[in-house]
């Protein structure tokens, strides 16, 4: 445990937070510093062809000990972390033999870390918490998930006499954007099937995930005096909120679970003139993906012909799909997960995604991904956690995994 914690915590050091709306790539210069170190750990531990390529991507080989055909398996993580909170200066807290009570961040903001708002906190008591200090996020999604893959790495280097295949390791760039696997080689990559891990708590297996896309609705208006207005002013802020509540008031994040879609507002500024908003559509049934689509098509129709042509202009752009029908055609990746968790004591939680993953966009690559846990809570927030004992468990998973298809 000591071994992937330390390195968890040199690794969340590093300012790696992407940025949407760039068209660079990767979207911050800040994430090739912590890659280029990482590409320099994993060569100083003994790791074969590993490359740094041109986009950011980090590819490394441990390559196969057995004469018994098995098959090549691949690890991937992303470094990068989530804009929504700062990344930057991120101070751990280490909390050892958690009491079940509030555990203090910032004495001087008086911000905790409460089971009363996160009651799954008292399923560690005893456990070692690592937190944020409250003024940033950690950044276990997904630096936990790089951690536990080179850990599991160096664990096999270390101990040659465990049997393996070919196993390729790739960290990526990106992925909170939503283009973390945009220039992935998967040719070069060379696995035949692979797991992200990027999952949360101790024991999540995922392999079905939205359908997603994003829109950008823009909604021009007329502007002039407001003394003079009427008949003429077309007022465009009036118009979005128009076009929102066009659209089901119920299906929004706030009010969906388990496998319910929705529509995401995430933006919305302008003025009388123009205004624009940016939504994300999400579901995990394919028919109902596109039904949204349509609906906000629909919306735009009406509004334009309330108040002209080229009022209400959609653009919508898919972004993933659910990699379910992927992974079913290649089952034995999800049933192995499973029997190697249950045989180093984890109980394992197959859920849906209820968000995205790089596995979904790598599965409709033609390499099939599914996703194992991290350990973490409360990601991209100031009250993200994740146990230590869930680290190490997670190094013991993908040990499992690799010995059971090297038997």
């Amino acid at each position: 445990m000591k071994k992937v914690v330390e390195r968890f915590l040199k690794y969340v050091k590093y300012d790696t937070q992407s940025q949407e709306d760039v068209e660079e790539f990767p979207s911050t210069a800040k994430q090739l510093i912590f890659l280029k170190d990482l590409t320099n750990e994993l060569k100083d531990m003994g790791l074969k062809d590993v490359t740094m390529d041109k986009h950011g991507y980090v590819f490394a080989n441990l390559h196969s000990n057995t004469d018994k055909h098995v098959p090549k398996i691949g690890f991937i993580s992303h470094v990068d972390t989530s804009s929504a909170v700062s990344g930057r200066n991120v101070n751990p807290k280490i909390s050892k033999n958690y009491d079940g009570k509030d555990i203090l961040l910032n004495k001087e903001k008086n911000i905790k870390l409460s089971p009363e708002k996160f009651p799954e906190l008292k399923n560690y008591i005893g456990q070692t918490i690592i937190t944020t200090d409250g003024t940033t996020l950690l950044g276990a999604d997904d630096k936990a998930g790089v951690s536990e893959i080179v850990t599991a790495a160096e664990y096999l280097i270390r101990h040659p006499e465990v049997k393996h295949g070919d196993i390729k390791i790739g960290f990526t760039p990106d992925e909170e954007v939503g283009r973390g696997v945009d220039f992935f080689d998967v040719k070069k990559f060379d696995a035949d099937f692979a797991y992200t891990v990027d999952g949360g708590a101790i024991g999540e297996l995922e392999y079905e995930n939205f359908n997603a896309a994003k829109a950008l609705v823009t909604v021009n208006g007329v502007s002039t005096h407001p003394g003079t207005a009427k008949g003429v002013m077309v007022n465009s802020i009036t118009v979005a909120m128009e076009y929102a509540y066009m659209l089901p008031a119920d299906e929004t994040p706030e009010n969906t679970e388990e496998r319910e879609g929705f529509y995401h507002l995430m933006d919305i500024s302008g003025n009388v003139e123009q205004t624009t908003m940016k939504y994300i559509i999400r579901d995990f049934d394919s028919t109902k993906f596109n039904n949204k689509k349509i609906a906000m098509q629909k919306a735009a129709d009406a509004l334009n012909k309330k108040y002209g042509e080229g009022t209400v202009l959609l653009e919508i752009k898919d972004q993933y799909y659910n990699m379910l029908e992927k992974i079913n055609e290649n089952k034995h990746i999800v049933e192995t997960a499973q029997k190697a968790m249950e045989e180093v004591g984890v109980k394992p939680s197959v859920n849906p995604i209820r968000g995205g993953t790089d596995g979904a966009m790598l599965s409709f690559m033609g390499l099939p991904t599914p996703n194992l846990f991290t350990g973490g809570y409360n990601y991209h927030g100031r009250f993200e956690y994740i146990p230590a004992e869930s680290m190490q468990k997670a190094v013991e998973v993908i040990l499992k995994i690799i010995e059971l298809y090297s038997k």
